[in-house]
């Protein structure tokens, strides 16, 4: 189960995600991203309450990335766990994290 909470804030967009990003849940996640970027120039996605992230889910954060382009894109508080995930499959290299 994922829980998404959507805040704006003008042409900013927070996504706190609660719960697992995974081949169910993935599928949420991205069809607010695709719907929601309208007028956002930065999206920033909270993971503090990330209890795991599966490939398809580092596959929504890689698209979300391309979308934004030369726009902020920042994923914020990853725990332990999911770092190690980013760090293992290099997207620490690639993703601005906070």
């Amino acid at each position: 189960m994922l829980n998404i909470k959507e805040t704006r804030d003008g042409s900013r967009l927070t996504l706190d995600l609660t719960g697992r990003l995974d081949t169910k849940t993935a599928p949420d996640l991205e069809s607010i991203i695709e719907k929601g970027l309208d007028g956002v120039e930065s999206l920033i996605i909270l993971m503090e309450n990330l209890d795991y992230i599966s490939s398809a889910g580092l596959r929504v954060l890689l698209s979300a990335r391309k979308k934004m382009k030369n726009k902020e894109f920042i994923i914020e508080k990853p725990n332990e766990s999911i770092m190690g995930i980013f760090e293992m499959t290099g997207f620490a290299d690639i993703l601005d994290i906070r």
